[in-house]
């Protein structure tokens, strides 16, 4: 049986406790090969895709004691653990890394023992290592046609150990838009309807990679089904269209509320793929949105992305073609708008019957597990009803993401990705945090079912004003970035596990992947105190009391990061006879606390950082008080 349980949207545990859960993404450089050295500056070795190993991702075995340790004792009990279909499948189709499964098991089982849950994350960015992300094996886009050598040279994707340092910041999110990655999850998801033509083995492209990327997936199920602890897996990490539902492929893709650097349209991206040059508008992001910045002539040596022998795919299905003067020209420009007449909708069509078939294969090994769905990011529009697999929860990612790419926190203004809107004043954005993530709720109850809501995804990247605070030591634009997104999230009363805990982070390399640094640790930030605290970042705004498990419905809850005061109201149920549980963190109270109650009686365990509430029947509604002693 699993150990949490759904009830309507709320997580309860076996005593009918509602669970909260707070937790971290384990970890950012989970992305990259441990060996060879697969971080993303490091050209060295790059496209040798088959002979790598992940055996070392997320932390090395022997430093798991340690890093489990230290994330119990920051009441961080719940685990987003990634793993990349690249680690198990990496040498070639149904070619799987036994050493690397049988690592994965010994890691996951000590996180066991160290009290922490977890479920499995096949995580993907903008499909693969080799369009600028991570995720797919190299061997799918070459099953596509593609020469993973000619991707950068053809404008097919900007790539960090192609690109060199400065890597633009959050750049690599703009490869959804262009051509190798938007065809890869066009084919992945819809190649039977867009690429007929493309068989492989006597079937589809869709089926011949959607089945390889289950498969390897139930490899790891089959490792990890006995083990307790591993309540769930999710079906795909940031789910793009491609190019599903594009009107035109004169136009840029949709697939991005904004654009970044250089910005081909679909059908330019497609010519500079077939090694003709073109000159592409280029963008910056500033306060008020995407501006144009110029233009720019990309590959102007005329590389050409398709390898020896193979075709161009949208070329082969009548897409576009070259004109008599020898110029890219759409033949079919609303190719990716309708199948048979009838207009295309990503996620009815495509990503729902993915989902549910990954659901139905995972549970044909372990039934009782729960599944994770996400839609593409940044969109509302994901669906989920009782038709769907059930016992799913709505694991949607929110970011403040003018802090996320300006690597600067504004507490005056932020950008609101869904409703595209500047937000300015400190009040309105510490509102719209709230209200926003407050939309993912919403959307869970009101379109999925239902379904409890954990987000998967939230954070802030560390390495803030030019990494200033490495040097002085100062982390207080940190702690307040944080803290502002920790209340939003406990103002909606919402599980999440932060993006994220990366045991080899580094103050110059950050996450090891794309320059990004979100990891609440880091080696380079330890002073030799011994305690499990040292290499912690903004641990006065992370590490905060919150209600593990509760008697009942949780009403409000609120924390002040300057007084260390925090209050939390919940309506007891008449059945649940367990007391409610609250972690209460040493690193806030050093010196003790103090604690009122409205009622009942409670029992406060410092070293244990628990406090035990039981509260009376008299009245239905209770209050829990702590603050400094």
């Amino acid at each position: 049986m699993n150990p949490i349980i759904l009830n309507g949207h709320h997580f309860k545990d076996r005593s009918g406790r509602t669970l909260v859960l707070r937790g971290v993404n384990l970890s950012g450089s989970a992305k990259v090969p441990f060996h060879p050295d697969g971080a993303t500056w490091n050209r060295a070795g790059f496209y040798d895709h088959r002979d790598v190993s992940f055996v070392g991702r997320p932390l090395p075995l022997d430093e798991a004691d340690e890093h489990f340790e230290r994330l119990h004792s920051w009441g961080f009990t719940f685990l987003r653990f990634l793993i990349t279909w690249e680690a198990i499948e990496h040498a070639g189709p149904g070619i799987y890394d036994e050493a690397y499964l049988d690592y994965l098991y010994q890691v996951v089982k000590k996180a066991g023992e160290h009290g922490i849950q977890l479920f499995i994350d096949p995580h993907e960015d903008v499909w693969s290592r080799f369009t600028g992300g991570d995720g797919a094996p190299g061997w799918t886009l070459e099953l596509a046609g593609f020469d993973l050598t000619k991707i950068h040279a053809t404008g097919a994707a900007i790539l960090h150990p192609e690109h060199g340092d400065p890597f633009p910041r959050m750049i690599w999110a703009t490869n959804q838009t262009k051509l190798a990655a938007a065809t890869m999850f066009t084919l992945f998801f819809a190649g039977a309807d867009f690429a007929p033509q493309l068989t492989v083995d006597g079937v589809s492209i869709q089926e011949y990679l959607q089945s390889h990327y289950i498969n390897a997936v139930k490899q790891v199920v089959l490792r990890l089904k006995d083990l307790e602890h591993v309540v769930g897996y999710d079906t795909l990490n940031e789910p793009s269209a491609g190019y599903i539902g594009s009107k035109d492929v004169r136009k840029r893709s949709l697939s991005l509320p904004v654009d970044m650097g250089d910005s081909p349209t679909i059908l330019q991206g497609m010519a500079l793929g077939a090694g003709i040059s073109q000159w592409v508008p280029t963008y910056a992001l500033t306060l008020v949105g995407s501006i144009p910045t110029g233009w720019r002539k990309l590959n102007t040596r005329g590389e050409r992305i398709w390898l020896p022998g193979r075709e161009d795919i949208w070329r082969q299905h009548g897409v576009w073609d070259v004109n008599a003067a020898g110029k890219p020209v759409a033949l079919k420009p609303g190719y990716f708008a309708e199948v048979n007449g009838r207009a295309v909708d990503f996620n009815r069509d495509y990503f729902k019957p993915f989902a549910n078939r990954v659901a139905h294969e995972i549970r044909s090994i372990d039934p009782d597990t729960l599944i994770f769905v996400e839609g593409v990011p940044s969109q509302g529009d994901l669906t989920w009803g009782p038709s769907d697999a059930p016992d799913a929860i709505h694991a949607a990612h929110w970011y403040d993401d003018l802090t996320l790419v300006s690597k600067s926190f504004h507490n005056w203004a932020a950008y609101d990705t869904r409703n595209v809107r500047l937000v300015l004043g400190a009040g309105p954005v510490r509102r719209s945090f709230v209200n926003q993530i407050g939309e993912i709720v919403r959307q869970s109850e009101r379109q999925m079912n239902g379904a409890p809501t954990l987000i998967g995804e939230v954070g802030i990247p560390f390495d803030l004003q030019g990494k200033k605070a490495y040097t002085t030591g100062d982390f207080s634009m940190q702690v307040r970035a944080l803290d502002a997104t920790m209340t939003a999230l406990e103002k909606n009363f919402v599980s999440f596990t932060l993006w994220n805990y990366t045991p080899d982070n580094t103050n110059a390399r950050g996450d090891l992947w794309n320059d990004e640094d979100l990891s609440l640790f880091s080696r380079d930030q330890m002073t030799g105190s011994g305690t499990l605290d040292d290499g912690g970042r903004a641990l006065k705004a992370a590490l905060r009391p919150y209600p593990h498990r509760v008697a009942g419905e949780p009403l409000s809850i609120s924390f002040d990061i300057l007084t260390a005061v925090f209050e939390f109201t919940f309506r007891h149920d008449e059945t649940v006879a367990a007391p409610t549980e609250i972690y209460v963190p040493r690193y806030q109270y050093p010196r003790g606390c103090a604690v009122e109650v409205s009622d009942g009686a409670f029992d406060l365990d410092l070293p244990a950082q628990t406090l035990l509430y039981r509260h009376t029947s008299d009245r239905s509604i209770h209050t829990s008080r702590i603050r400094p002693a």
